[in-house]
C-alpha cells in the first residue's frame, strides 16, 4: 500500500470548509483547562464537519500557540463562540433549538452505542473539564446524558479523546442518513 498525497486526499480549504454542509451539531467546552486538548478538539471538528465551538469559562480562545499546535489551522476553519459558561452556552444553544447532551457518567445516562441521532434534529454535546468533568449544573440543563462505555481500572478518558470518539459516532450515523 501506498500513502495518499495531499492532491490525492483532496482536501479542501477552509472558504471551502466554511461553505461545506456540516453535521448538526455543536461541541461545547465546559471549563477545558489544556489549550492542548482544545487544538485536539477544533481539529477533529474539522474533520467532522461540526458546525460550531463554544469555548466557556476558563477554556481558552484561537489565537494561541498551544491551540495552534494541536488544531493545525483547524481553529481557522471551525466556527467558534464565547462564552462566560457553559450553562450560558447551553441556555443560547437551547433557544436555538439543539438538543443538549453532555459526556457524562450519570444515573440514566445513554450509553453510546446506544445513542441515535433523530433527523432533522440539532445537537450540542458538552465535554468537562478534565479533572471535574461537565458541571452539575449544566449535567441539569441537558436533555440527557450519553456516557462512553468502559471496562478498565480508569474511570475517564482524556477530554480530547472523548469528544473524538462520540463526534465519530454522530458523524458516521449523520453519514448514513445522506
Amino acid at each position: 500500500m501506498k500513502k495518499k498525497t495531499m492532491i490525492e486526499l483532496n482536501r479542501i480549504s477552509v472558504e471551502q470548509f466554511r461553505q461545506a454542509k456540516k453535521m448538526p451539531l455543536a461541541v461545547v467546552l465546559d471549563d477545558v483547562r489544556s489549550e492542548m486538548n482544545v487544538g485536539s478538539i477544533f481539529r477533529t471538528a474539522d474533520a467532522f464537519v461540526v458546525e460550531k465551538i463554544c469555548l466557556c469559562g476558563i477554556t481558552a480562545v484561537p489565537p494561541t500557540p498551544e491551540i495552534h499546535k494541536t488544531a493545525l489551522g483547524a481553529e481557522d476553519s471551525v466556527t467558534w463562540e464565547r462564552y462566560t459558561s457553559a450553562l450560558e452556552a447551553v441556555d443560547a444553544l437551547k433557544l436555538q433549538g439543539y438538543t443538549i447532551c453532555s459526556v457524562e457518567q450519570v444515573h440514566n445516562s445513554i450509553s453510546l452505542e446506544h445513542f441515535v441521532m433523530e433527523p432533522g434534529k440539532k445537537y450540542a454535546l458538552v465535554m468537562g473539564n478534565e479533572v471535574k468533568g461537565v458541571s452539575q449544573g449544566v449535567v441539569d440543563a441537558s436533555d440527557l446524558c450519553i456516557e462512553i462505555p468502559q471496562e478498565g481500572t480508569k474511570h475517564s478518558l482524556n477530554v480530547a479523546n472523548s469528544a473524538a470518539i462520540v463526534m465519530w459516532e454522530l458523524y458516521r450515523q449523520w453519514l448514513a442518513r445522506m
